[in-house]
């Protein structure tokens, strides 16, 4: 399994506040779209049947913290990391960089 995927996002307007930056909680949903195809990149789901059983990925704790914003039409750089792999879980880390510049983790 490899331990790092890489995608890329252009911030939408609609990602934006009054203010014209991504609103704090947009990243959580490029967090769980960067999961998805990372997951599927596995040839796997969010949504999985395994032996009849429906598996799920349950969130224990999500958290970011903010270091620059992003704006409209920027072109963010999406670094997901499996930081920690237990026997039932895994610990992502996410990274948002754009031209270099970490924004947000």
């Amino acid at each position: 399994m490899p331990y790092e995927y890489h995608t890329k996002r252009k911030i939408e307007f609609s990602d934006t506040d009054l203010a014209g930056i991504v609103h704090f909680s947009r990243f959580f949903v490029f967090m769980e779209t960067a999961e998805h195809q990372f997951l599927q990149s596995l040839g796997t789901s969010v949504s999985t049947v395994y032996k009849g059983d429906k598996i799920g990925w349950p969130r224990l704790v999500a958290s970011c913290e903010y270091f620059h914003p992003a704006e409209f039409e920027d072109e963010l750089d999406i670094h997901l990391k499996i930081f920690r792999k237990g026997n039932k879980s895994l610990t992502y880390q996410f990274c948002f960089i754009r031209n270099g510049l970490l924004l947000a983790q």
